[in-house]
């Protein structure tokens, strides 16, 4: 019969059980590979954030961590059976002195299978590994632009973070863009932006010249019409 790892409340069960000096029998399940049906006690309870095998369980002389699914408590009389059992050994023994060197023989065996130390330890610690991976990723601000831009006349300049829209495009004087450029040092950049302001300068000296001779031509019509009087 398949037997169930431990439940939330068993462990909480173990928890107190431990608080109070008693170290509570389980049995392993299947789900312990070839330890399965034999009967421990939980001498510990570890971190369960730091590791699944939180539950350490003494097997024999050895302790050595599980996971719930691995373990589940013992069902009750199942605590005298370890007792039972040791009886046949003195049994076995007694006989005849060539019966000791064979049951001396037998001792190891039996926790020879249990010892595959470095099994349960190699299948133990990747986990805490992928646990460390995925705590470790912390999150990152959204990247920040912030855009200067030229078009039709205008400076412009925008501030983005992500998807979010943190000020949008708003004119700047031309001085301003000038040192926003300066800013950031780069030759080519600055070159290109002297001459946008170069021809914007050109141009509107073109349109002062251009009005101060209008200006001239109303004057000088103001003037002849004042002396018409």
């Amino acid at each position: 019969m398949a037997v169930q790892g431990l439940s939330t409340d068993e462990v909480q069960q173990i928890r107190e059980s431990l608080a109070a000096g008693r170290k509570p029998r389980v049995v392993f399940t299947e789900a312990a590979g070839q330890m399965a049906g034999q009967l421990g006690q939980v001498v510990e309870l570890t971190d369960p954030a730091r590791s699944e095998e939180f539950v350490v369980v003494r097997f024999g002389r050895d302790e050595l961590p599980f996971s719930p699914a691995d373990v589940a408590v013992a069902p009750k009389g199942s605590g005298r059976r370890p007792a039972a059992e040791p009886k046949p050994e003195p049994e076995v023994a007694a006989p005849a002195a060539p019966a000791a060197p064979e049951f001396v023989l037998d001792t190891p065996r039996v926790p020879a299978p249990r010892r595959e130390e470095p099994k349960v330890e190699q299948q133990a610690e990747p986990k805490p590994a992928k646990r460390a991976v995925k705590a470790a990723k912390p999150k990152t601000p959204a990247g920040l632009t912030v855009t200067l831009a030229y078009a039709e006349g205008e400076w412009t300049v925008a501030a983005q973070q992500g998807a979010k829209a943190l000020a949008r495009p708003y004119v700047v004087k031309p001085a301003e863009a000038l040192r926003m450029v300066a800013l950031v040092d780069v030759p080519g950049v600055q070159e290109a932006v002297e001459q946008i302001l170069g021809a914007e300068r050109a141009e509107a000296e073109q349109q002062a010249e251009k009005l101060r001779a209008e200006l001239a031509e109303i004057e000088a019509r103001l003037a002849e019409l004042r002396e018409a009087r």
